[in-house]
């Protein structure tokens, strides 16, 4: 099926953002942006969970409880990822790696179930990895699962309300072009806090 001419440029854009965030934290090289090759180190469990500041929400052995103002831990497996029910804290918790890329990693495997799966995927049967070793191939078959899915999609779809069934954000409300730009804007933006973290914490006093 070609690719609808709408959707070509936002394409493109989530496979740049995917392979910078994939490179920013596995390393050894990240392009910098225009074209230019950085050094960087492949992250470690410690920058995966490193809390900077009290409270933070992250990702959590089930047996050991949720942390600070959450109240469950969400996820399967050994792992949950800290959270409420709405409404959740203000100011919200600050939260780790492993918290932010669970939550990408989760949102795009669970979209891409409700875009051209089974649609029936919920939270707790999304996987929450506890280190990096499992974490970063999560993160890529996830994106890998999204990608297919928006390959799967005809113009008629791009306009058509609720054609993703996600029930955790808009998708019942919006044309399904619009959940694609949402998507590459929370890889985005969670991207960049990610890489914000790994300069922190390798800068660390």
């Amino acid at each position: 099926m070609p690719v609808p001419e709408r959707l070509v440029p936002l394409l493109d854009q989530f496979d740049f953002a995917r392979q910078r965030l994939a490179e920013r934290m596995a390393g050894p090289v990240m392009d910098s942006g225009n074209g230019t090759h950085v050094e960087v180190g492949p992250m470690t469990d410690a920058e995966y969970l490193w809390e900077p500041v009290a409270d933070c929400w992250s990702v959590r052995r089930h047996a050991d409880g949720p942390g600070p103002r959450a109240t469950l831990l969400v996820g399967a497996g050994d792992w949950g990822r800290d959270t409420t029910p709405p409404p959740h804290p203000a100011p919200p918790p600050f939260t780790t790696i492993a918290w932010r890329l669970s939550h990408l990693t989760e949102m795009l495997a669970l979209r891409a179930d409700h875009t051209n799966g089974g649609r029936n995927l919920t939270r707790d049967d999304f996987t929450v990895s506890g280190d990096v070793a499992s974490a970063l191939p999560a993160f890529d078959a996830a994106a890998a699962a999204w990608r297919e899915a928006l390959l799967s999609v005809d113009d008629k779809a791009l306009d058509t309300v609720g054609h993703c069934t996600y029930p955790h954000g808009s998708d019942p409300e919006n044309p399904f072009l619009e959940i694609v730009w949402w998507v590459n804007q929370e890889l985005l933006h969670h991207g960049a806090e990610i890489a914000l973290l790994r300069d922190l914490h390798r800068s660390r006093s």
